[in-house]
């Protein structure tokens, strides 16, 4: 009885699994094969249970049966094979092989099993060879389903990559086989595989033998690919697959270039523009791995193909892949190694070159000239000895030709040339001075720089300036006297009318001749420019009023733009800062744009030391202090009051300044930072002078305790510094110094210090690390902030310190930014500071240039921006629909200030239930709600045109109502939308076509000149909306 039981216990399980091959074989479900697989992973069946359970069924004598079971078996061991004992896969094998003699409907089960058994690591030594023997003979791959023939490329794949030696013990035969497999292939899903196949067998050197020609036969059918993907394809397969898949094979091995060069010639002789391409951008890829011996026989037939392609080419594209070639034959025929009685093919390429394109350098005005120079510069390019073999022969032609032509323009042509190859020359290196092809020609090529230097065209100038850039490049090219005469040039040129295009060019040239020769420059250069900055009033008061503003701001640029070596950095640094004491002392300067001037050249010295940290230093110690010791002697109180003392407290004097110190500031490393801030916050806090290089003065300095209102400006220059010190560098009497400034930030009598100490507050709060002390000064600085809007006085200090402190904290996304925003937010239905808040939101999107930077070392999140609309726009929605009718128009400002500085990818989810609003935007009369919606919806029109769409009526109405306005910049801003609407569905604009070219007729007499442009722009595509091709 317990002996039956048993033997029921274990008959059930088996029942269980016949019942669920029979579903599968028999009851066509697909689900039990899944089962089944899963039952064995878990131990319920093995493998061999699953054979005698299909018995039958792989012995049935209908061949969809015995398909079905063998299809069993197989998505069984897709799933399980890794679960096989030797013994197993022997008998596995063995059976699949000889299913391949079966039925054609049986074959695909079957394959699918060999891949399964390819993937198991159980499989013995010698059955991969024998399986693919399988295949190469009972199998005829290409009359497969791709799915079929796909499963034969992954068991080669397979096996490929796992039993590589037993592979290429077939030898040929296995290279053979592959070919009649991929004879006749055509889908591309397949054709990736068996590219990479091919690659392989070449690539790890697997046994070609007689089989290299039917090798290349059999994938050289397919170029070019002419391949389009279906649209919505799900296998992703784009045509540049295919192509660099092909590639990797042609230009995988020299043994097909007797095959592939003639084809490539074929291709890029052809008319068809994509097979030029990939023919020559073969070419360059074989370049790569082929030698002399492969290209010698097609040499004259390569540089035909490239010389007409060149030459001849409407395609920009076609000449730069011909250029590229031809670069890449170039260097493959440097590289080459020769036998002592080899012909050097590289001379007689070159002179081939030569030969066919010198001719054509003669004639400048030519089509043909810069082709020719162009593939003489790619050959040029290619190796040293190209390139000097090529400049020793053209050189001295295009230096008789420039002699020769006297018209600037043929002269620029001939130079441009020169330049060209001149360039070439950096990218080599020679060990002796004797061996630079450029040594004999020397002063040839000086004197025609110089020659073009003083030439009146200024096209031939901008040339000549880049030539001379790139002859001072070269090591030990110019000597004393060419450098002296550069400088003299360039003197001349830096004192051209100011933004010229030669102004501009030598200024940028002088920098980047200084980095090489600042011996030179100090020598001939400072001294002009020290003379001319020191020239006396009498000798200034016989000039045009313009022409020595001209001159004086011309001088500084220079001075600012030579200042890229440090040994030059301190000679022109002490100049520039003597030139600006005068302005403190004497009678030199009067003007505030010219001590702005002078700034604005500190600022560019100080950016160019940014690279060099002991230029930076001596800068940051020379420049600071003395900045300092001026401002605050400006600052004191006198007898009589200097007009030109008070200049540098100007407000946008005290701006340039601020910048100045700033610049000098940011890049300090922070034990230089330490240095200084332990001198500079006593000067502030205690009065302490004693580091500023002038410090006897009249009176004390106390910017902070009841100073004047002179002193209480400069807290502006304490924000530049303290706001531009690194995050880790600790500040002396910290909490001190934020009471003070939240003190000053409430003062009523002085708006610019105010608003100067809200900022360094700010600043400061932002880099604050988290802990008790910045709870602290959060606390205090709110309690500063109600106390200030609750009395009338000092209400609008108190809402720039909200502003300023709102902004530090959005910034850095620290909690109490929610809290302060909401307060701003409140605001904006207040009688008297509702619009300044709704100014204030643009100010908390925008990016500041001043304080809060991250060149500053200031806390900015990424998307701090998108935080804020998601935290914000909700309750500025919410109030805009609340508030009072007068009170609506803030609302509107501040949400098209929050929504214009958004990218627009976050913007154009949230535009269906936003659109209304911008819309009423533009009803506002405040023109810079107008403008500031405008600019908001320009790209939505682009980006989003379906939505739009919907409301193209009162778009229409709006913009052209705008177009009309007051303010130029929405006048242009409305055009501008106006253009942007032709991009909506043409059958949606066309009812209002008649409508808008009428309506644009009004703008086209605007009196500003940018104004009528776009209504040009605008009205040109309204006309042409409909029309065919539009």
């Amino acid at each position: 009885m317990a002996a039956a039981t048993a033997l029921e216990e274990a008959a059930a399980p088996m029942d269980a699994l016949c019942g669920l091959v029979q579903d599968f074989v028999m009851g066509q479900q697909e689900g039990p094969a899944d089962q089944v697989a899963a039952d064995v992973k878990s131990g319920g069946y093995t493998v061999l249970q699953v054979v005698e359970a299909l018995g039958s069924s792989l012995e049935n004598p209908e061949p969809r049966t015995r398909a079905r079971g063998i299809q069993l078996l197989s998505q069984v061991l897709l799933q399980c094979h890794s679960l096989l004992l030797e013994k197993e896969v022997v008998h596995l094998v063995l059976f699949y092989e000889n299913r391949l003699k079966d039925h054609h409907l049986v074959i695909p089960s079957v394959l699918q099993g060999l891949r399964a058994l390819s993937l198991s690591v159980a499989l013995p030594p010698g059955l991969a060879v024998s399986v693919l023997k399988a295949i190469f003979q009972e199998v005829h791959v290409q009359s497969l389903l791709q799915v079929d023939r796909h499963t034969v490329f992954s068991i080669i794949t397979n096996f490929m990559r796992s039993r590589e030696e037993e592979l290429k013990g077939l030898g040929a035969d296995f290279t053979f086989g592959f070919i009649q497999v991929m004879d006749g292939e055509k889908d591309p899903r397949n054709l990736l595989v068996a590219f990479r196949i091919v690659h392989d067998l070449i690539s790890k050197d697997y046994s070609l033998g007689p089989f290299v020609e039917e090798l290349f036969e059999v994938t050289s059918c397919y170029f070019p690919i002419d391949f389009t993907p279906p649209p919505n394809d799900p296998y992703g397969i784009q045509r540049d697959d295919l192509i660099l898949s092909l590639r990797a094979v042609l230009a995988s091995t020299p043994r097909f270039a007797e095959f592939l060069l003639p084809l490539l010639i074929e291709k890029v002789d052809s008319e068809i523009l994509s097979a030029k391409l990939d023919s020559l951008q073969t070419l360059n890829a074989c370049c790569a791995v082929y030698g002399q011996k492969e290209l010698k026989d097609f040499l004259p037939s390569l540089w035909a193909s490239i010389r007409r392609e060149v030459f001849q080419t409407a395609s920009e594209r076609v000449e730069a892949e011909g250029l590229a070639a031809l670069h890449s034959l170039t260097a493959c025929l440097s590289c080459s190694v020769l036998r002592a009685d080899a012909e050097d093919l590289l001379d007689s390429f070159l002179s081939n070159i030569l030969q066919d394109c010198r001719h054509h350098l003669c004639e400048p005005d030519m089509k043909l000239v810069w082709p020719s120079a162009k593939l003489l510069q790619a050959a040029a390019g290619a190796s040293a000895r190209a390139c000097e073999h090529i400049t020793r022969n053209v050189l001295p032609l295009l230096l008789e030709q420039f002699h020769k032509h006297s018209q600037s323009n043929q002269r620029r042509t001939i130079l441009e040339m020169i330049l060209g190859f001149l360039k070439l020359q950096q990218k080599w290196s020679y060990e002796e001075k004797d061996e630079r092809p450029l040594t004999s020609f020397k002063d040839q090529l000086c004197s025609l720089v110089f020659m073009a230097l003083s030439d009146p065209s200024t096209q031939l100038q901008l040339v000549g300036i880049r030539t001379l850039t790139v002859l001072g490049a070269q090591p030990d090219l110019l000597s004393s006297g060419d450098l002296e005469l550069a400088v003299g040039h360039l003197y001349r040129l830096s004192f051209l009318e100011k933004d010229s295009q030669s102004w501009v060019a030598a200024l940028e040239a002088s920098g980047t001749l200084t980095a090489l020769y600042p011996g030179a420059f100090s020598s001939h250069l400072l001294p002009k420019l020290a003379k001319e900055l020191q020239r006396g009033e009498s000798e200034v008061a016989r000039e045009d009023g313009l022409m020595k503003c001209s001159r004086y701001f011309c001088c500084l640029q220079a001075l600012s733009a030579i200042s890229t070596h440090p040994s030059v950095v301190k000679e022109t640094l002490p100049l520039l800062l003597q030139h600006l004491c005068q302005a403190n002392k004497g009678n030199v300067v009067t003007e505030p744009s010219e001590v702005i001037a002078i700034c604005q050249s500190l600022q560019q010295v100080a950016e160019k030391c940014q690279q060099d940290p002991e230029s930076y230093w001596y800068f940051h110690k020379t420049a600071v202090p003395c900045l300092f010791g001026l401002a605050v002697q400006a600052s004191m109180p006198e007898k009589e009051s200097s007009v030109l003392r008070k200049v540098l407290l100007e407000d946008e004097v005290l701006a340039a300044l601020a910048s100045v110190i700033g610049t000098a500031t940011t890049h300090l490393s922070p034990e230089l930072a330490v240095q200084s801030v332990t001198c500079i916050m006593p000067l502030f806090l205690d009065g302490n002078t004693s580091f500023l290089p002038e410090n006897s003065f009249p009176s004390q300095f106390q910017p902070f305790q009841d100073g004047s209102s002179a002193q209480r400006r400069l807290v502006a220059l304490l924000t530049a510094f303290v706001c531009s010190l690194p995050r880790n560098v600790e500040i002396p009497q910290l909490t001190r110094l934020m009471q003070e400034l939240l003190e000053q930030s409430c003062c009523h009598s002085c708006p610019f210090s105010s608003t100067a100490a809200a900022k360094c507050f700010a600043g400061l709060l932002n880099k604050h690390p988290p802990g008790q002390q910045l709870d602290e000064f959060l606390r205090l600085a709110v309690d500063t902030i109600e106390t200030g809007l609750a009395s009338g006085s000092s209400r609008n200090q108190a809402f720039t310190l909200l502003l300023w402190v709102t902004k530090a904290l959005v910034l850095r996304y620290h909690p109490l930014s929610t809290c302060l925003t909401t307060r701003l937010t409140g605001l904006l239905s207040d009688p008297e500071l509702g619009p300044a808040a709704a100014d204030g939101f643009s100010l908390l999107m925008s990016d500041c240039t001043d304080v809060l930077t991250r060149a500053g070392h200031a806390d900015v999140r990424i998307m701090f921006r998108q935080r804020f609309f998601t935290d914000n726009v909700p309750a500025l929605v919410q109030g805009f629909h609340a508030a009072p009718q007068d009170v609506k128009p803030n609302y509107l400002k501040g949400l098209s200030h929050v929504l214009n500085r958004l990218p627009k990818p976050v913007l154009l989810p949230e535009l269906p239930t936003l659109l209304s609003l911008l819309l009423e935007a533009l009803s506002c009369p405040d023109s810079v709600v107008q403008l500031s919606t405008l600019s908001c919806l320009q790209p939505l029109l682009l980006e989003a045109p379906q939505i739009m769409s919907l409301h193209v009526d009162t778009l229409v109405t709006k913009f052209l109502a705008l177009s009309s306005s007051h303010s130029m910049a929405v006048r242009i801003a409305a055009l501008q939308c106006m253009h942007a609407l032709t991009r909506l569905p043409a059958p949606v604009l066309l009812p209002y076509k008649s409508r808008v070219i009428r309506a644009l007729a009004k703008p086209l007499d605007d009196k500003k000149r940018l104004v009528r442009k776009e209504a040009v722009s605008a009205r040109g595509e309204w006309f042409l909306l409909g029309s065919p091709g539009s």
